[in-house]
C-alpha cells in the first residue's frame, strides 16, 4: 500500500475516497430536507385551499370585491398616507376619541356635544365612585348665558332624588318661584317684612348630643356670631379688650333670660353688669363702646325689625327646599352681608345634623359675600366639612376674576377666596370673553383648546371640568322649566300690554 498525497489510498479492493463518501452524504440529506419542505407545503397547501373552499361555500365576498363587471372592484387597493398630530388634536378632530361620560346616575343635565350623548351628573354618586375629590361646584359665566337657569335645573332636578336645597342668602329673590313650585319653604327679609329671625336661636339639636356638649356648642355658636356682626359693622377685626366686652355681654344675655336675643346684647354692652375675666364694669363699658354701637344698628339702624326680636318663623329641615329671599333689602354689600352672617348662622345649625341627609347649598351671586372676610371664612368652613356633613356647595359668579377682586395681593381674604377654588371638584364654565377665558385658563389650567372653545360657547352651553376630566354640555330644559327659571321677564314684556301705558 501506498499514499500520493496523504488523502487518496491504493491496493485495497473497493475502496471508496474519503471525499467522495461525504459528497454523496450530504446530497442526500439534502434530499431528505427537500423532501420534508415538500410534505410541509404541501399541508400548508391543503389548509388553505379547504379554508377558501369554505369560505366559497359560506357566500363571503373576496376582500377586493368579485371580478365581475359593475362589482365595485378596485383596481388597487386603497392606501391612506398616516397622519401625525398630537393628542389634544385628535381628541377633538376624530367622534370616536371623545369622553364616554359620567355614566347615567343622577340628574339629566342634557347633551354632551362632544359624544352626542347624555350627560347626568351627581356629585355625590361621582364621589362614592371616585371620580370626584369633594361635591363641591363652581359655576361661572356672563350675565345672559344661561348659568342662573342651570343652577336652578340642577337644584330641582336633585329634589327628585331625595336632596334637599337650601339657598342661604337670595339677593334678587329668584330662587321664590322655585322654592314655591317644588313644595319649599321661602323667607323673605327685609324692612316692613313679617318675618324676623334670632340669630342666637339655639336651632335644632342634633340627636346623641349630652346637654353638655350641646350647650357647648350653643355658646361657642353665639359668640362666634356676635363677633362676626361686631368686625362687620366696624368694618375691622375686633381688638382684645373688646372681644372680651362682647363676650361679657352675650353671657349677661344668656344669664338673663332662656332666649337670649340682639338688643339684651346691646343692652349688656351699654350697661356691664360687673367684672368679667378681668376687666371692670366701668372698663368693659369703655371697651365695648364702639362695639354696642356698631351693634346697634341691628336694633334700632337700618336693619331694625329683622334680627331685634325672637324669631316669627321657624326653620323646617324636612321640606325640598328653603330660599331666604333679600330682594327687599337694599343698600350697600356690607348690609347685605350683616343679613346674610345672621341667615347663615341661623341655617347652619341644620347642616350639621348628621341625621339631615345630602343637601344641596346654593351661593347665588357669591362675589358679595366674598367680599366679607367673616363670611368668606364661614364659606370655605363649609367647603372643608362638605364631605363629612353630606353637603354639596355651589357657587355661582359671573367670572372667575371675580375671586382676585378679593382682598388685596397676599391678603388673608385673597387666600380664602383661592381656597375655595381649590377645594372645587366641578367647575362649570359658560361663554366668557377672550380675555376672561385667558385668565380661566390660567387659574384653572385650561388646555388651549378650551380657552379657545370659552368664547365661542352658546347660550345653554358650558365647559364642565370634573377633575381633570371636560366635557361641553348643552343644558336642556323643559318649557314647564324653562318658564319657571325666567329671569328675563322683565326684559321682554311687551310695553304695550303694560297697564296704564297709552302710546
Amino acid at each position: 500500500m501506498g499514499s500520493d498525497d496523504g488523502s487518496r489510498l491504493h491496493g485495497v479492493a473497493g475502496y471508496v475516497p474519503a471525499g467522495q463518501r461525504t459528497r454523496r452524504a450530504m446530497r442526500a440529506a439534502r434530499r431528505i430536507e427537500a423532501d420534508h419542505r415538500n410534505e410541509l407545503m404541501a399541508e400548508r397547501r391543503a389548509e388553505l385551499e379547504a379554508v377558501k373552499s369554505e369560505q366559497r361555500q359560506a357566500g363571503y365576498l373576496p376582500k377586493g370585491g368579485e371580478r365581475r363587471p359593475m362589482a365595485g372592484r378596485s383596481y388597487r387597493r386603497l392606501r391612506i398616507p398616516a397622519h401625525h398630530a398630537t393628542s389634544e388634536v385628535l381628541a377633538g378632530a376624530y367622534p370616536f376619541l371623545a369622553e364616554e361620560g359620567l355614566g347615567s346616575e343622577g340628574a339629566l343635565i342634557g347633551q354632551d356635544a362632544w359624544s352626542g350623548t347624555a350627560f347626568c351628573f351627581d356629585p355625590w354618586e361621582l364621589y362614592r365612585r371616585g371620580a370626584l375629590t369633594n361635591p363641591n361646584m363652581f359655576l361661572a359665566g356672563q350675565i345672559g348665558r344661561g348659568k342662573s337657569t342651570l343652577a336652578k335645573a340642577l337644584a330641582a332636578r336633585t329634589i327628585a332624588f331625595g336632596r334637599r336645597v337650601y339657598v342661604p342668602g337670595d339677593p334678587k329673590g329668584e330662587w321664590s318661584v322655585v322654592s314655591r313650585a317644588v313644595g319649599g319653604q321661602v323667607i323673605e327679609l327685609g324692612v316692613g317684612r313679617s318675618a324676623r329671625l334670632n340669630p342666637l336661636d339655639e336651632g335644632p339639636r342634633p340627636a346623641g348630643l349630652s346637654d353638655e356638649v350641646w350647650g357647648a356648642k350653643v355658646a361657642q355658636d353665639r359668640m362666634t356670631l356676635v363677633a362676626a356682626l361686631a368686625e362687620a359693622t366696624l368694618g375691622r377685626a375686633l381688638g382684645p379688650v373688646e372681644r372680651t366686652a362682647v363676650d361679657a355681654a352675650l353671657s349677661a344675655a344668656v344669664a338673663g333670660s332662656s332666649m337670649p336675643i340682639l338688643p339684651m346684647v346691646v343692652e349688656a354692652l351699654h350697661a356691664p353688669s360687673g367684672p368679667y375675666a378681668g376687666s371692670t364694669a366701668e372698663q368693659l363699658l369703655v371697651d365695648g363702646r364702639d362695639v354696642a354701637h356698631a351693634l346697634g344698628r341691628l336694633v334700632r339702624g337700618d336693619l331694625a325689625g329683622l334680627f331685634d326680636g325672637p324669631s316669627t318663623v321657624r326653620f323646617d329641615p324636612t321640606l325640598p327646599m328653603l330660599s331666604l329671599d333679600l330682594s327687599q333689602i337694599s343698600g350697600s354689600d356690607t348690609l347685605l352681608s350683616l343679613v346674610m352672617t345672621c341667615t347663615s348662622a341661623w341655617m347652619e345649625a341644620a347642616l350639621r345634623d348628621p341625621d339631615g341627609g345630602q343637601r344641596l347649598v346654593v351661593y347665588d351671586e357669591a362675589w358679595r359675600l366674598m367680599a366679607q372676610p367673616r363670611l368668606l371664612a364661614r364659606m370655605q368652613s363649609h367647603w372643608k366639612l362638605s364631605r363629612a356633613w353630606g353637603i354639596a356647595n355651589l357657587m355661582v359668579v359671573h367670572r372667575l376674576s371675580d375671586l382676585d377682586a378679593v382682598g388685596d395681593a397676599g391678603s388673608e381674604a385673597r387666600g380664602l377666596a383661592q381656597g375655595l377654588l381649590a377645594d372645587t371638584a366641578t367647575r362649570i364654565l359658560y361663554n366668557e370673553p377672550t380675555d376672561e377665558a385667558v385668565v380661566a385658563g390660567r387659574v384653572l389650567g385650561l388646555t388651549s383648546t378650551e380657552v379657545r372653545q370659552l368664547p365661542e360657547l352658546a347660550q345653554g352651553e358650558g365647559l364642565w371640568r370634573v377633575n381633570e376630566r371636560a366635557f361641553v354640555v348643552r343644558h336642556i330644559c323643559t318649557p314647564g322649566e324653562l318658564e319657571l327659571f325666567d329671569t328675563d321677564s322683565r326684559m321682554v314684556v311687551n310695553p304695550l300690554q303694560l297697564p296704564g301705558l297709552r302710546i
